[in-house]
């Protein structure tokens, strides 16, 4: 089944699909461009990764997902033993605990990916960075680490294309404001830096192809991620798995919501037909 939405659909973010989203996107990409690059390019998913130390209520409050492992359960407590003795042995042991807070290890890790130029010498050329909801946590772990890496691109290291498909979070910083759309699609080439050139992009009508930046004098590639979308959202079988009765966050203009309900409830925004004309009576 299709996507009711012509671009992307906001409900993958609403729903928690959004890691599984995350990671058929960037296989998608990188599939696609591995397809299209010219001889002398490789495309590859290269992972971040990093620890985070949480307290249970704070990680209970996290936006993003443990993408590897969780080394304890938050409250997690083992099962006591039964019967009488094993009651008296613990009322024992309580008197002589003090109650402490552990803190929780997290290990997260993001995918991007990246294109090398192989010749001469094998060099970085493009990062392609899809921004995941650690990345729109202003101060968190995730924000400063990508922050730095794009901080870095931005200064004419390397060709940065930065893929928002997030409603919810923090943009990135910019001089001039970004469009006021739900998304965007930035491309920064390196003799740019540190002048961008931004595509807005929306759920109501398809996403624009954007240029996947090369080393000169080889031309960009274009990359059109609404077909990968429509792919995607066919073989992962999202329309099963998301309910369309649900709020969104950040809720959506008055007008967003009249479009929002005609498209996902077509019948009962249509026209009702026309009455009859009655025959005039014989005398």
């Amino acid at each position: 089944m299709k996507s009711p939405f012509p671009g992307m659909d906001p409900y993958i973010e609403a729903c928690d699909l959004w890691g599984d989203f995350h990671n058929r996107l960037i296989a998608a990409i990188c599939s696609t461009l591995s397809e299209a690059l010219p001889r002398g390019y490789v495309a590859r998913v290269s992972k971040r990764s990093y620890i985070v130390l949480v307290e249970s209520e704070e990680k209970a409050e996290r936006y993003f997902e443990p993408d590897v492992k969780v080394t304890t359960a938050p409250g997690h407590t083992p099962a006591p033993p039964r019967g009488r003795q094993a009651s008296t042995t613990a009322n024992t042991l309580d008197a002589d605990s003090v109650a402490v807070r552990a803190f929780i290890e997290e290990e997260f890790a993001e995918r991007f990916i990246d294109i090398y130029e192989l010749k001469p010498e094998r060099r970085l050329v493009t990062s392609i960075e899809v921004l995941s909801p650690s990345n729109k946590i202003g101060g968190s772990k995730g924000w400063k680490q990508y922050l730095r890496k794009r901080q870095s691109l931005l200064l004419g290291k390397a060709n940065l294309v930065e893929i928002d498909l997030l409603r919810g979070g923090t943009r990135m910083p910019m001089l001039d404001p970004l469009p006021k759309s739900p998304y965007y699609l930035l491309v920064a080439r390196e003799d740019w830096a540190p002048n961008c050139r931004v595509w807005p992009a929306f759920f109501d009508r398809p996403l624009p192809p954007i240029p996947i930046p090369l080393h000169k004098p080889d031309p960009p590639v274009p990359l059109a991620l609404q077909p990968l979308l429509e792919t995607l959202y066919e073989r992962a079988r999202y329309a099963e798995d998301i309910d369309y009765a649900r709020s969104l966050t950040p809720p959506l203009e008055p007008e967003q919501v009249a479009w929002l309900q005609k498209r996902l409830h077509p019948e009962s925004s249509a026209a009702p037909s026309a009455a009859p004309r009655r025959r005039p009576r014989r005398r």
